[in-house]
């Protein structure tokens, strides 16, 4: 499965955005982001039942991960935008577990992200 992230756009410095990932509800499932020339780096994740949350060191309140298994989406509202938060975001499935959340390793199912560009 190739999971689909939507949601993204340009904004300006301090906006918002919601992206949306089609995602089944019966897995965990993370978003990470990457920035060009640099690595994918973990944002955030959320367990299958959405009672357990994890994010990136670097999202300090700004950003929220929640899930509709109804709809089979996975949300992630990004406030507070800053320049540096300028990426293509993925989403994926939690395939596999250690302890912590952000291993990349761990996921699954990578669809080709949505864009996400802040301006300043």
């Amino acid at each position: 499965v190739q999971l689909q992230a939507s949601g993204g756009g340009l904004v300006q410095a301090g906006g918002s955005l919601r992206l949306s990932c089609a995602a089944p509800s019966n897995y965990a499932t993370g978003w990470f982001r990457q920035a060009p020339g640099k690595e994918r780096e973990f944002v955030a994740a959320i367990s299958w039942g959405g009672g357990t949350k994890s994010y990136g060191d670097f999202v300090t309140g700004r950003f929220a991960i929640s899930r509709d298994n109804a709809k089979n989406t996975v949300f992630l509202q990004m406030n507070n935008l800053k320049p540096e938060d300028t990426g293509t975001y993925y989403c994926a499935i939690r395939l596999t577990y250690s302890s912590t959340w952000a291993t990349e390793s761990q996921y699954g199912g990578w669809g080709q992200g949505t864009q996400v560009t802040v301006s300043s």
